[in-house]
């Protein structure tokens, strides 16, 4: 490569980039220009499903309540199934 070859590379990768940067700035004053007619769409780094609640777990008073009736199995409920003191 000689002296015409690297200035006409060297030329051609300044000006590949100036225009790269004025493409970005004409996006940009484009942006900028219709930003306040756009509604926000909601980008999230994280997943929504990480902000769900924590799911409530029982406590030892709601463990101690009897049973109920199971309507898929429609049968009663016995002596043995309920906890009492």
């Amino acid at each position: 490569m000689d002296m015409d070859q690297a200035a006409v590379w060297l030329a051609g990768s300044i000006l590949t980039v100036l225009g790269f940067l004025t493409i970005l700035a004409g996006v940009l004053v484009a942006n900028n220009l219709v930003a306040k007619y756009w509604k926000p769409w909601g980008w999230k780094f994280f997943p929504t499903y990480l902000d769900q609640p924590q799911p409530r777990f029982l406590t030892p008073e709601e463990i101690k309540i009897a049973p109920h009736l199971d309507p898929l199995n429609k049968e009663g409920i016995t002596e043995s199934t309920t906890n009492k003191k």
